[in-house]
């Protein structure tokens, strides 16, 4: 019963999601494709900027997380996010007024077309590990809930967002993450009441946490030191996020992407806070973790079908919002930063849909092959952290830096964090830190910060000689 209803309220969503991008103005160029002609107002923006970033790790790992650790785990997600949220409300203006619609532009200004390009391929390798992360989530999802194959499960997913996101491009992406945001809201409160009203209250759940002998529970910084790598990783790396200046690049004004970050920040707050406490009452329903998660087993154990079904379609939807934007901000960096520059719009655009479905084909393989979305959320960071923080921030604060400087600093990255992927998957090379460490990525950006310093002074010396 929960399965055939879900399955056909998915279906009907599918189909009212595609009916909606195809009454939607086509786009005529690839401005339009990935920014929507800037014609978009903040509000969408901001929406859309929330729900690219509330995705399966928001939905899934951090209540589970919160469950085993308490207050602590908004570390994982919610403080990365909130950090990187409040940061950009101070830099987006620079970003939207120096006119660059993507960051492989800036670097090509500032330094050569060799950096921009390698620092392209830097950023569709984070948007296809990405959007994995979310393949990985909705192939749990779906193969849990209704009682799928895993594998059949991610392909199922993705081809619905792969199917409107070619189809309306950006403009398709924004569109349907504001009505998904309003499921992925609906569904967050949702559990969250019959979590806490089947949990007995506060005094049970502090009892629950007492007899399982989690006394540091309610306590915020309790998993600061476990979590710690993630809060400092995932923020350093979604400060400079692609598909985060997608949208500030997508704003009308510079004003306008100011309101978009506010607003956003405001409504992570609560947002994140929400899934926590979830987590937390939980405690007073399960001894344990059930199999398939708290979530999905919250769902069919303590929810009316019809409402379960409404809810798991709200959970598909946090899932579904975030992919589209990775998929939709990696063909764009293949189309903008790598395709050559006399192509006719034309020919570009045609291009972009088709790097939308090979990125989506790509970020399925690497889901099926790798399904965790904390490993793979990880080594996507740590590719932007310690192979391009560096030398785009330098770029807006240093004008000795040069493009020597600036590739020898992203190659360290790169080469740095496929070392570290390689130890991640089980393969025993030595390592002077502990894998997935706060030490690992703080000496990753320590050493690319000194590769970067020391070549430019060398370099800018001798061409200024």
């Amino acid at each position: 019963m929960f399965e055939i209803i879900s399955f056909t309220l998915l279906v009907l969503y599918f189909i009212l999601l595609l009916f909606i991008v195809l009454r939607e103005k086509k786009s005529k160029n690839t401005i339009d494709f990935f920014f929507a002609g800037r014609s978009l107002p903040f509000w969408a923006l901001s929406l859309t900027f929330v729900a690219s970033w509330w995705g399966a790790g928001s939905a899934i790992e951090t209540v589970d997380s919160a469950f085993n650790t308490g207050m602590g785990a908004y570390w994982i997600y919610g403080m990365p996010v909130l950090l990187s949220s409040f940061i950009m409300i101070f830099f987006n203006k620079h970003i939207r007024k120096i006119g660059f619609l993507t960051q492989s532009a800036i670097m090509k200004e500032y330094y050569s077309d060799n950096t921009a390009r390698m620092l392209a391929v830097m950023v569709l390798l984070f948007m296809i590990l990405n959007a994995s992360t979310q393949m990985v989530g909705i192939g749990k999802l779906f193969s849990t809930y209704l009682d799928m194959d895993y594998t059949l499960s991610i392909i199922l997913g993705t081809v619905m967002v792969t199917t409107y996101s070619v189809t309306g491009g950006f403009r398709g992406v924004v569109i349907t993450d504001i009505i998904q945001f309003g499921f992925l809201l609906f569904s967050a409160v949702a559990v969250f009441i019959t979590v806490y009203n089947n949990s007995g209250g506060i005094e049970n759940i502090e009892q629950a946490a007492a007899n399982l002998g989690r006394h540091d529970f309610f306590n915020f910084f309790a998993g600061a030191n476990d979590y710690a790598v993630y809060a400092f990783t995932f923020g350093v790396s979604w400060v400079i996020q692609a598909n985060v200046w997608q949208r500030i690049a997508a704003a009308p004004t510079p004003k306008d992407s100011t309101k978009l970050a506010v607003m956003s920040f405001f409504i992570y707050i609560p947002l994140y806070l929400m899934v926590v406490l979830t987590g937390m009452a939980a405690i007073g329903m399960y001894s344990d973790i059930p199999e398939g998660g708290i979530l999905i087993s919250v769902i069919k154990d303590y929810m009316h079908p019809a409402l379960a079904a409404l809810v798991f379609l709200g959970l598909s939807a946090a899932i579904m919002s975030t992919m589209d934007s990775l998929i939709n901000t990696g063909a764009m960096t293949f189309s903008l930063d790598l395709l050559p520059k006399y192509m006719n719009d034309s020919k570009r655009l045609f291009i972009s849909r088709a790097a939308t479905i090979t990125i989506a084909l790509i970020g399925m393989l690497t889901a099926i092959l790798i399904p965790s979305i904390l490993e793979l959320a990880f080594v996507a960071s740590d590719i932007i952290t310690t192979g391009v923080f560096v030398p785009l921030i330098m770029s807006f604060i240093w004008k000795k830096g040069t493009s020597k400087g600036a590739f020898a600093s992203m190659i360290f990255g790169l080469c740095f964090s496929l070392y570290n992927l390689l130890i991640t998957v089980g393969i025993n090379l030595p390592a002077i830190w502990q894998s997935k460490s706060v030490y690992q990525s703080i000496a990753g950006i320590i050493i690319s910060f000194i590769l970067f310093v020391s070549i430019s002074l060398i370099t800018y010396k001798k061409h200024n000689v």
